[in-house]
């Protein structure tokens, strides 16, 4: 079993990354500026606020004394978490708002409320150390009082339930610092938006349009940083019962998540399950199996992420090391799972079969086989043997391109998709979606975007307004192909048969390739694709080009494979007679 000190050391290993991203200059214009392409190359043309979240793990590093940690109490660290935070001030706009991926975009929680969080979190321990100028105090408490405010004033387009997590814990911080009762009816209006979009029956919580198992471990650490400074026992309740859900999705060779999520998040944030494992025995298993992982590199770990996100990931594992459970102490209370069964991690039980009626799940531990499905996403499908610890079969759906250039998948999230679970399987069917990706820009287009942004981002609702509508082109399809899909998932014994129908609607579509199964993401989502050695082992099927020609000819054609449990084999893409 990997120690708490993993967090630690796969945190620090990116201080030196970190710190040269900031502009440690005191006579430079920039100074505390951590966008590095910004101050140094010269490649972009605004300071987004995002990389100012590094101030976080400068703060955490330099207050805290961890296992390698040479950060702590170094004076120059002090200098340049202040360096930071001024920064920080000056690049705000006059709304409280802060820019992330495009100039005057006005994010909310994503670039603002985040920002918030780590500002306050810093400005409490050094405040606490005694260590905060006080000629600077004024201005950094108002830069944060606009930024409490910006949050309890706007939302977003588009349902993130952990952007509404993330909305709860700086306005609860910003409570706590304030003590300001506008701000308990911000923080109370806050965190009932983001209860209606929780689900309590299944525990999963909405993100666009479904359930992402990377971001619901974001949600629950969100929650965790506010529980541990309020003691809200809603929060608490809502972290048990997302803790259940994506215990579902730890999987047995050490992965998580991935493209069973409506985001294809491959993520875990560990810090709001650590908190729980001092209390619940299915969370130290969680941790545990999860904690592994990072160690053995299977969780996505800083050094892979763009320099945008790689800065959530090093306060996210510092956070967690200082509040992991003590791996040597028993449960602090008595844990609230009465059946030992329901301690463990799903893979390791007995035989059950759940259907998630609401996120349209089945899960199955049978034997030595665990099987997870996401029939909310067109049956995508993953079989694993629990005692090699191995991915016997990993099938993201169909994915093909027609003779007009369209790329068509059943890999997507839709609420017309026909579901029918039985005991020996499932039918999932509908039409396939044309896909919004693969949009870039060219120069121009890049001049006319940001003299677009110029000339009207300045009013903060329309800019709200744009930025729906940036998310719509490149996330959302609402359109249905004229080509139809059956999938059918049988098991006879050692065996599990995949069946899959296409059926073309409409003369005008032709397709020139198709691809059956294999790991593949389809939906624009900045913090996924990043590369698993477990793709290594997925295999998918290529139609051929007489298989090509009779789908095209004959309108409809049925493929299946076989999955032997037994031996782990897979057949080939056969030919079905219907």
């Amino acid at each position: 079993m990997s120690s708490p000190s993993t967090y630690a050391s796969v945190a620090l290993d990116q201080m030196p990354r970190l710190l040269s991203l900031e502009d440690r200059n005191p006579y430079s214009r920039t100074y505390g500026s951590f966008k590095r392409t910004y101050w140094l190359d010269k490649t972009v043309a605004f300071p987004d606020g995002l990389p100012q979240y590094g101030v976080l793990s400068l703060a955490l590093a330099y207050a805290h004394a961890m296992p390698g940690n040479i950060y702590a109490d170094q004076p120059k660290i002090l200098e340049w978490i202040l360096a930071g935070m001024r920064y920080w001030t000056e690049i705000q706009h006059k709304d409280g708002s802060f820019d992330e991926f495009y100039i005057n975009e006005r994010g909310w929680t994503g670039p603002t409320g985040f920002l918030l969080y780590a500002m306050l979190r810093s400005y409490l321990l050094l405040k606490d150390r005694g260590e905060f100028p006080a000629e600077f105090e004024d201005q950094f408490l108002s830069s944060c009082r606009k930024a409490a405010d910006y949050i309890c004033k706007y939302d977003e387009h588009g349902v993130l339930a952990n952007h509404h997590a993330i909305a709860v814990l700086p306005v609860a911080y910003a409570q706590h610092v304030f003590n300001d009762p506008v701000l308990d009816e911000g923080y109370e209006a806050k965190l009932a938006d983001f209860l209606s979009y929780h689900h309590p029956n299944e525990g999963w919580s909405l993100e666009y349009d479904g359930a992402d198992i990377g971001y619901l471990s974001g949600t629950v650490s969100f929650l965790g940083k506010a529980y541990k400074l309020n003691g809200d026992e809603r929060l608490k309740k809502v972290m048990q019962e997302s803790l259940s859900f994506l215990s579902y999705f730890v999987y047995p060779n050490g992965f998580y998540a991935g493209s069973m999520g409506s985001r294809q998040t491959l993520h875990f944030y560990s810090h709001g399950v650590e908190l729980l494992a001092k209390e619940s025995q299915l969370a130290r298993n969680v941790a545990d199996a999860m904690l592994d992982a990072l160690g053995e590199g299977k969780i996505v770990r800083p050094g892979i992420q763009a320099d945008r996100y790689f800065l959530y990931r090093i306060p996210e594992h510092l956070e967690s090391y200082l509040d992991a459970y003590d791996r040597d102490q028993g449960l602090e209370v008595s844990d609230q799972y009465s059946d030992i069964e329901e301690e463990k991690l799903p893979y390791e039980r007995k035989y059950f079969r759940k259907y998630l009626n609401e996120a349209r799940c089945v899960v199955e531990k049978k034997d030595r086989i665990y099987l997870v499905s996401n029939l909310h996403k067109g049956g995508v499908v993953k079989v694993f043997d629990t005692e090699e610890k191995k991915l016997l079969l990993n099938d993201c759906g169909l994915i093909g391109r027609t003779t007009s250039g369209t790329v068509l998948t059943s890999q997507w999230v839709d609420d017309d998709y026909s579901v029918d679970v039985t005991d020996d399987g499932f039918t999932v069917s509908g039409h396939l979606h044309p896909l919004p990706f693969n949009k870039v820009f060219t120069p121009f287009k890049h001049i006319l975007f940001t003299l677009f942004m110029l000339c009207t981002g300045w009013h903060a609702r329309l800019s709200y307004q744009i930025k729906g509508m940036i998310r719509k082109m490149l996330m959302f399809t609402n359109k249905d192909a004229p080509v139809e899909f059956v999938r059918v998932l049988q098991k006879d014994g050692d065996l599990i048969t995949l069946t899959d129908t296409v059926k073309i609607t409409s003369s005008g579509v032709r397709f020139d390739s198709l691809q059956i199964g294999d790991e593949f993401f389809v939906r624009y989502v900045p913090q996924s694709l990043y590369f698993q050695s477990q793709e290594l082992d997925c295999r998918g099927w290529t139609l051929s080009k007489d298989q090509i020609d009779r789908l095209n000819q004959e309108r409809e054609i049925t493929l299946q494979r076989t999955l032997n449990c037994a031996t782990g084999e897979v057949s080939e893409l056969e030919h079905a007679v219907t």
